[in-house]
């Protein structure tokens, strides 16, 4: 009898943890079906024209940030996005309305584009999944679904090829904040990589860091030394007489 009820207490224990697996089993294929919003659907990218304009949620505009605008969608809504010739796929935080084309479903950033691989293409079809609301933190987080084998690599690098002019001093922009602490923390950083003449000058719109003041014939140099250490947003300026 004993040996019985043992026996017993043994069949219901695995019952019991068999319904835990299949409950949580299911509730993630529910969860992941879920997240889908759209797939096949156009996505393009903001002209740099609109860097450092107010958008609709209040927040600027950054093109060097990663976040997107959609017609519908609440603010703070993070999205992965993926581009469907490539695997490409990036995180982004809905802060604006738009796009206002016919036709297009998603307008992203150009840090955003440049990580889809779109720039040259302009736009590109992509599958759009709601990951949750957030304030960003993860905003950013990219990678390839696909074979990256014989791919070049991209720098995410804007200007790149803007002619340097002998014995002229550049500073090479490596972001755009509209909260001042986000400008530090970058800035620190940078810091803590070995650059020097790391500064960070605040305009009407926007606080930006640069390091500063690099010779001409320094500037790809240091444009290579920063990408190998994870800075590939640059903007590349003249310092003024």
């Amino acid at each position: 009898m004993r040996r019985f009820l043992v026996h017993k207490a043994n069949i219901t224990k695995a019952i019991a943890r068999f319904i835990v697996f299949a409950v949580i089993f299911f509730a993630g294929i529910l969860l992941h079906a879920a997240t889908v919003y759209k797939s096949g659907v156009t996505a393009s990218y903001y002209a740099d024209k609109f860097h450092g304009r107010k958008t609709s949620s209040g927040e600027v505009f950054n093109m060097y940030g990663y976040t997107a605008a959609h017609k519908t969608l609440p603010f703070g809504t993070m999205l992965r996005v993926t581009n469907l010739a490539n695997g490409n796929y990036v995180t982004v935080k809905v802060n604006d309305r738009g796009p206002f084309v016919k036709g297009r479903e998603l307008d992203v950033s150009k840090a955003a584009a440049v990580k889809l691989d779109m720039i040259k293409t302009g736009t590109a079809k992509v599958r759009i999944e709601i990951l949750g609301k957030g304030e960003g933190g993860n905003a950013g987080t990219s990678g390839s679904s696909g074979s990256t084998a014989n791919k070049p690599k991209a720098t995410s690098t804007a200007n790149s090829q803007v002619k340097l002019e002998k014995g002229a001093l550049y500073d090479i922009q490596l972001g755009a904040f509209s909260k001042k602490e986000n400008a530090v923390n970058l800035a620190q950083k940078l810091l803590r990589a070995g650059f020097k003449n790391v500064s960070y000058q605040k305009t009407q719109t926007a606080t930006r860091v640069s390091v500063t003041k690099v010779p001409a014939e320094k500037v790809r140099q240091m444009q290579e030394e920063l990408r190998a250490k994870g800075f590939t947003q640059q903007v590349v300026r003249k310092r003024k007489s």
